[in-house]
Formats: C-alpha cells, structure tokens, sequence
C-alpha cells in the first residue's frame, strides 16, 4: 500500500493562559491507501478537532499535513496537498479535491433527486454538467442506489440517504473521506451495511479510498482495518485488540 495521509506533531488548542485547553499534543498518524481506520475517544477528548483540521477547516497551532491521491478532475493530474498550519482560505482546494465528509445527519437538499443531490455537489466544485452527471451515475451505481437515483431524500429509508451522502463524497474522486459518527442515525443492522459499504469501497482494486470514521461504538470499530484511540490528546493504541481493552477500562 502507498501511504495517503500523513501527520506530524500535530497540536491544537483552545483559550488562552488560565482558561488555556490543549487538545492535541501531537498527533503522529499515518493512513495507507485503502485503509478503514476508525477513530475512538470520550467526548470533548479533540476527535471533532482533528478532524476538522485534516478536513481544511480549522488550522493547526503547529504540525504538518501531507495528502497525496488526489486528482484533479478538470486536468486529470495528481495533487499533492502539505497543510496543516494554514488558514482554511488557503486551503480551498484540499476540500475541493482532497477530503470529503460524511456526517451523521445527511445534509441533502429535500427538493432534489438523490441524483441531483450529487451532481450539484460536483457543480459546485467547478465540473462541467456532462462530467458531473457521469461522475454521480458511477457513484450512486457504486453505493448500490442504480434503482433509486429519482427518489428524493423522503422517499428513501435512513440508510438509503446515508448512501447518497457516500455517494457524493466519494464521486469527486477525493481520496480520503473523514466520517464523523456516520451510523449515529442508523439502526444496528443499517448501521453494519454502512460498514461494509466503507469497507467495499476501500478494497475497490481500481478507485481505492482511505476512510477516517469517528465512532463511539466499539463493535463497528472493529470492524476497521486498525481502531485508534485518542486519549490525553495522543493516540493511545493503534490496534483493535489494544485499543479496545482501554475503552473496556475506561467503561
């Protein structure tokens, strides 16, 4: 595998002096090509943080970011993104063309097909309609929607609008996606198909993407390919086994 992402001494912190939280204390973190790695932690512990950070929304203290894979839909050329410490205007197109999101509420527009749900999102990042709607039919096909691409968000079930949010982000070809407890609206067994679809697209021989899943569920966790757990703003254990018998401690 060739590594994607990778993170050096990353640190980050809120208020100043007395009032002074450090959230991140150095993050060293490295994610391969077509890996699954879920990421644990306890509330208010800097997981939302960093990713943020690796998203281009919010700059990093100190540290550094590099993020290879990405490629240019309008030239066809890879990118090569080195951030961290940057102001998120600068980063423009490391959320263009680099990292994508999936939340746990779907931010669909209601009034518009799963289809058109996608194809405005690559619109917006300047691909052509024709480029666009080729790009969302491969996509929407990819995530197992081939028969709902008409339906708007509230005639599709719960995961059903999960899966057009994958959609979206994996059709602009980023590679890497940052999901933020993106089962936390689903049932268990939903939840699961979730899982597999992340996993299905991280082994896809052709197109490989690497996913960062923020999850307070241990047993989707281990599901991953590796489970990390933030703690005392580093991460603590970088296995599953490790890993989970701390959050066993810890409950």
């Amino acid at each position: 595998m060739t590594a994607l992402l990778s993170i050096d001494k990353l640190q980050h912190g809120f208020g100043r002096g007395d009032t002074r939280v450090d959230v991140l204390k150095g993050i060293d973190l490295t994610i391969e090509t077509g890996e699954l790695v879920a990421l644990m932690g306890p509330s208010g512990c800097g997981k939302s943080t960093l990713l943020n950070i690796i998203g281009g929304l919010l700059k990093a203290e100190n540290g550094e970011i590099e993020l290879t894979g990405a490629v240019n839909l309008e030239t066809g050329n890879a990118d090569y993104f080195k951030y961290g410490t940057k102001h998120p205007r600068r980063v423009v197109d490391v959320r263009r063309r680099g990292v994508g999101w999936i939340f746990q509420d779907y931010h669909l527009l209601d009034q518009l097909t799963a289809f058109d749900n996608v194809v405005i999102s690559l619109e917006l990042a300047g691909v052509d309609t024709s480029k666009a709607e080729e790009r969302a039919r491969k996509a929407l096909i990819k995530v197992d929607l081939a028969n709902r691409m008409d339906f708007i968000p509230e005639q599709l079930s719960g995961g059903q609008q999960q899966r057009v949010a994958i959609a979206r982000a994996i059709a602009g070809s980023r590679p890497l996606l940052l999901a933020d407890e993106p089962t936390g609206n689903l049932d268990v067994k939903t939840g699961e198909e979730i899982i597999e679809l992340f996993r299905k697209l991280c082994s896809d021989r052709k197109e490989p993407i690497s996913i960062l899943m923020v999850t307070h569920d241990p047993h989707l966790a281990s599901k991953a390919d590796r489970m990390l757990l933030l703690k005392d703003g580093l991460t603590a254990a970088s296995d599953i086994r490790s890993a989970w018998g701390i959050v066993e401690k810890e409950e």
